[in-house]
């Protein structure tokens, strides 16, 4: 997957890039880019087609949520980048990203769409979810979007919930990664669940246990549960499997959440590296030890646990 173009728009003067003026957009938060997104993005690229218009994906950080109610803190599913990279390989040419605060938040509905959107920036069309809120109080509803574009004979499409019954959303995926159900939040995704971090330097227990693991410290705010994976890893365009625990590691110091990964059949040196994790499946809790035997023992077990979980199905990493 190509990194996404990412731009941070200033909050009172945005400027776009001149191969971007007039874009059609998709505006949303679209935190994890899930299926449910994915149709709303297509919807764009096809309505930019139609127009002759660049296509590009609006959305807001920090999460409007994080800014109205900071604590506890929002467990994100895409950081900026990540979100930026899904957009791009739904279609889009750039994610366009404005700041979310004080200002922001006490724009009116209709200044949101006459100043920012039709002035400002000049949209040539507008796709968003059917439960896209926006303004002062999210007073705007689709539906006033939707009026909107009639006034200003801009196409504006509103996209129904995705999912049937059980419609596909971010609340869903952080409810199935705090259960460990990995493969339930890849169904919802349409891809597997990934972090990024670079590779830092730990008390290199793994190394002295015949385990040598890459340490990554993931946001305080991540809400997977504690626990060992099978995962399937990427470094620098090197693809690998491995297996991951992540948690506190309570044989030994019960410390701060720590993902650690084992690259099955790797040789080298990652430190100060960046890896992205895509967890493929999840194979048991964190557990404490009685001693360093019996650890090495259940490491050995979940080593070929994460064998035989990777060989039944390829990571869809290793597709892309």
């Amino acid at each position: 997957m190509l990194p996404g173009r990412l731009i941070a728009l200033a909050p009172d003067a945005p400027v776009l890039p001149r191969d971007l003026e007039r874009p059609v957009v998709a505006i949303g938060n679209f935190d994890g880019v899930h299926l449910g997104h994915q149709a709303v993005l297509r919807r764009t690229r096809l309505m930019a087609d139609g127009l002759g218009r660049p296509a590009a994906m609006l959305t807001f950080e920090p999460h409007p949520s994080s800014y109205f109610r900071p604590v506890p803190p929002l467990f994100r599913l895409t950081d900026p980048q990540a979100k930026a990279d899904a957009a791009a390989a739904a279609g889009m040419d750039a994610t366009l990203v404005l700041p979310f605060g004080p200002e922001m938040a006490a724009i009116e509905a209709d200044a949101f769409l006459d100043d920012l959107l039709g002035w400002k920036l000049s949209v040539a069309g507008v796709v968003a979810g059917h439960d896209f809120h926006f303004g002062k109080g999210r007073a705007g509803t689709p539906q006033t979007l939707a009026a909107w574009g009639e006034r200003t004979r801009r196409p504006v499409e509103i996209v129904a919930a995705f999912g049937g019954e059980a419609p596909v959303s971010s609340t869903a995926i952080r409810a199935a990664l705090g259960q460990g159900d990995v493969e339930e939040a890849a169904r919802l995704l349409g891809r597997p669940w990934s972090v990024r971090a670079i590779v830092r330097h730990g008390a290199k227990r793994g190394r002295d246990l015949g385990f040598p693991t890459a340490n990554l410290a993931l946001d305080p705010a991540c809400g997977l549960r504690h626990g060992i994976y099978a995962v399937h890893c990427r470094v620098e365009g090197e693809l690998f499997e491995g297996v991951a625990s992540f948690g506190r590691r309570p044989t030994f110091d019960d410390g701060a959440p720590l993902l650690e990964v084992y690259l099955l059949d790797f040789r080298g040196d990652l430190y100060g590296r960046t890896m992205e994790v895509g967890f493929h499946a999840w194979i048991r809790p964190e557990e404490r030890f009685e001693d360093v035997d019996a650890l090495v023992r259940q490491m050995h077990d979940d080593v070929a646990q994460a064998r035989r979980r990777l060989a039944a199905g390829a990571p869809a990493s290793r597709r892309a």
